[in-house]
């Protein structure tokens, strides 16, 4: 459900907190609760040769990051499941406040950037991208074909 937000937030976040409208908070809920958006925070850089994007991905291993390239536009996504795992050898686990989803951001990098070009490194919970700047091939100019006759 949609609704107006002021100053970042939720108008009705205050508002609706009650008892009988705590159960439809879980419905949309995501990866890390409300504030699921701004986890994937993103950081771009012009230079003179491309751009650098370093995307904040904390908790994330390299296996559960994703990199697609379609119709020019990247595609960073990340999905992230919880351990099945629980017992350790400190006993059972009576709690857990970990959340398992994924999540998902595009960018547009243009139709001439190929997967070769863009370079990708993941570090310390943060996923650095190089996207080189290219320009657009050019269209053909209108050919007129003569009728003959």
């Amino acid at each position: 459900m949609l609704l107006p937000r002021v100053f970042g937030e939720d108008l009705f976040d205050e508002w609706m907190d009650f008892p009988g409208m705590r159960s439809f908070g879980d419905i949309d809920k995501k990866l890390y609760g409300k504030n699921a958006a701004r986890v994937m925070k993103t950081d771009v850089h012009e230079r003179e040769d491309g751009f650098q994007l370093s995307i904040d991905l904390p908790g994330f291993k390299k296996e559960e990051i994703s990199l697609t390239l379609e119709n020019g536009y990247l595609n960073v996504s990340a999905t992230k499941g919880l351990d099945e795992e629980h017992k350790d050898k400190h006993g059972k686990l009576i709690r857990q406040e970990r959340y398992s989803g994924s999540m998902q951001r595009s960018f547009y990098v243009g139709d001439a950037i190929t997967e070769e070009d863009i370079q990708a490194k993941y570090e310390n919970g943060v996923l650095c991208l190089s996207i080189p700047k290219k320009e657009p091939q050019q269209v053909a100019a209108k050919k007129t074909i003569a009728i003959a006759g």
